[in-house]
């Protein structure tokens, strides 16, 4: 695994879990929408890269 890709990923969850202690309702759960979104948009560039 790429350390970049692994860093990402570790803040996405560190954000995550930040929004969770800290937001309720739905600025929660757009706020977990919008980190997933970018988690994958990152795993799939990876996965793009390993491809070429």
């Amino acid at each position: 695994m790429n350390r970049k890709f692994a860093v990402a990923l570790a803040t996405f969850a560190g954000l995550a879990i930040l929004a969770y202690f800290t937001l309720d309702g739905k600025i929660l759960l757009a706020t977990w929408i919008f980190l997933g979104a970018f988690a994958l948009k990152s795993w799939l560039v990876v996965l793009k890269q390993r491809q070429s």
